[in-house]
């Protein structure tokens, strides 16, 4: 159950013990072994702004460098979590990166486009612009491989990958959508676990969300990767997305995989 705590933040009380946000010293002194100096200074100057958006955070031991390869899937509450979320696990991970599927729109806006770039995420060019005409800018953005061969290629090279199942932010506070089936094949074919996260925005303000994270305990996939195996290992991923996010999760024939605008 939610409280209000006496700064008028809302949090789940049993989530506070395991984070605190770091200080500005802890950011700019933390070592961050695998980055180069414009990185280090991206996740520093990003962290310092984004990390104090995320009120409470438990489950950071399920996601250590030393369990790497691995998908991690979470649902997709707001915009702002596509910026904090790496950053935090980056921080965390002392500078091992989690390359994170990103829809390829988001490119173009100036300064997110920077961090998605440095940051190696994997843009899926598989959505139409808003608006339309900027559709004519996409070949700019297309990879030779698909975004689930490059996906798998980081898998076998034993980088972990991250996404966002429900394909578009999602904010009913009751329900998940359907998702996509990406991360239980990814899983599957590569033969790693997935990394469960719920992502719960407790601030009720789209423009500031204030969230809190939980990454749940592995989940090891099934042996077998027929087509109805994958469906049903895709049920279990978003049973365990919707458990740690508030949320439930029936698949509904008429929703369309992204969901409804």
């Amino acid at each position: 159950m939610a409280v209000t705590d006496a700064n008028g933040r809302s949090h789940t009380p049993e989530w506070d013990a395991s984070w605190r946000c770091p200080t500005w010293r802890e950011l700019f002194h933390k070592r961050l072994n695998d980055l180069g100096l414009i990185d280090r200074t991206i996740v520093r100057s990003v962290g310092a702004l984004a990390l104090p958006g995320l009120v409470a955070v438990r489950g950071l031991e399920h996601v250590r460098p030393e369990a790497d390869p691995f998908v991690l899937a979470l649902n997709h509450a707001t915009r702002f979590e596509a910026v904090a979320l790496p950053v935090l696990l980056v921080y965390h991970r002392s500078g091992r990166r989690v390359h994170f599927l990103a829809d390829w729109n988001f490119q173009m806006i100036p300064g997110i486009g920077l961090l998605y770039r440095r940051s190696g995420a994997i843009v899926v060019t598989r959505k139409s612009a808003r608006p339309r005409f900027l559709n004519v800018l996409k070949p700019l953005y297309a990879h030779k491989q698909s975004s689930h061969a490059r996906a798998l290629a980081h898998l076998g090279a034993g980088r972990s990958v991250g996404i966002f199942p429900e394909g578009t932010v999602n904010r009913d506070p009751a329900r998940l959508l359907r998702g996509r089936i990406g991360a239980a094949r990814l899983s599957l074919e590569a033969g790693v676990p997935v990394v469960p996260g719920g992502i719960r925005d407790v601030s009720g303000d789209a423009l500031r969300p204030r969230l809190e994270l939980a990454f749940g305990p592995p989940l090891h996939p099934p042996q077998r990767t027929a087509g109805a195996d994958v469906r049903a290992w895709h049920g279990t991923i978003m049973t365990e997305i919707a458990r740690l996010s508030g949320k439930s999760w029936e698949p509904l024939r008429q929703e369309p995989r992204h969901g409804t605008a």
